[in-house]
């Protein structure tokens, strides 16, 4: 099940995210899935046909009916963003890290969350920004000091991530917070996926077109059981809170101009252009 955060110009509203003659809609539902059951209201809105194509690329978003459809980020965190850093080996040997021998955790606020087709916003201050896929956990319920083996009761889905980066802030600061936590660090999307198998996807990004990250998720150095049970046991996960597991090697800069696609086989594609304002 594909659960999309969306508006039409008003207030947001959630679907889920059907097909019928080939065509992809939004049943919308009434509420919010994350604290209370997806209850159908009938109402349908089709995205428009260019919207996400067969590889779930984004489009315009303008509907066939000539109302403007916007797929929203997924979920806006209540309290926090759980980065996971060096969580593929390929990536810690890129870096030049060494093994690390326990998760390496970090905070990104919920101010640095943005959508799909949302500009990454390159801050003023930083003169190189990377790109990072990663698999993005959705915490559906209060997860304090959870075992590994019942990590997946408090798991509502999966979507996409961009770790956006400011490398020379990271490098300077010597901790992550600036770096990894400025406005639209944290583009999601393009909706939370039920039901999907963590433990083996392919997870690519593009730049302009070009092939940049692919690796697959089984690549990971410490799983996402593992990996929800140790945060849960420093820190309480509450409803809506997002753990970002990581990014393969690949890592480079983006420009103003430029339109990174983050893609994970069996969720969809995650895609922002790059501004910088001055």
């Amino acid at each position: 099940m594909r659960i999309a955060r969306f508006t039409t110009g008003g207030e947001q509203r959630y679907g889920l995210v059907q097909a019928e003659g080939g065509r992809d809609y939004l049943a919308v539902v009434a509420g919010d899935p994350l604290f209370m059951k997806a209850m159908p209201t009938g109402e349908r809105v089709p995205l428009p046909s260019d919207s996400y194509d067969d590889d779930g690329a984004a489009g315009s978003g303008v509907a066939d009916s000539g109302e403007h459809v916007r797929l929203l980020a997924p979920v806006i965190p209540r309290s926090k963003v759980v980065g996971v850093g060096l969580n593929y080996l390929n990536h810690v040997k890129e870096m030049g890290h060494d093994h690390p021998s326990a998760p390496v955790l970090f905070l990104k606020p919920n101010t640095s969350v943005c959508g799909p087709d949302d500009p990454i916003i390159l801050p003023t201050w930083s003169d190189e920004v990377s790109y990072e896929v990663e698999l993005a956990v959705v915490v559906g319920k209060i997860a304090r000091n959870v075992r590994e083996a019942d990590a997946h009761k408090y798991i509502l889905g999966y979507t996409v991530a961009n770790d956006v980066t400011a490398r020379d802030a990271q490098r300077a600061d010597g901790q992550w917070a600036r770096a990894k936590g400025f406005d639209t660090a944290c583009p999601l999307g393009p909706w939370i996926m039920t039901g999907f198998d963590p433990a083996s996807a392919r997870i690519t990004s593009r730049v302009n077109g070009v092939t940049k990250q692919d690796s697959n998720i089984s690549d990971m150095i410490f799983d996402v059981p593992h990996l929800l049970s140790y945060i849960s046991e420093a820190m309480t996960l509450l409803p809506g809170d997002v753990i970002l597991t990581g990014t393969p090697a690949g890592v480079g800069p983006i420009n103003a101009g430029d339109v990174v696609e983050c893609e994970i086989e069996g969720i969809g594609v995650l895609r922002n252009p790059v501004l910088r304002r001055d």
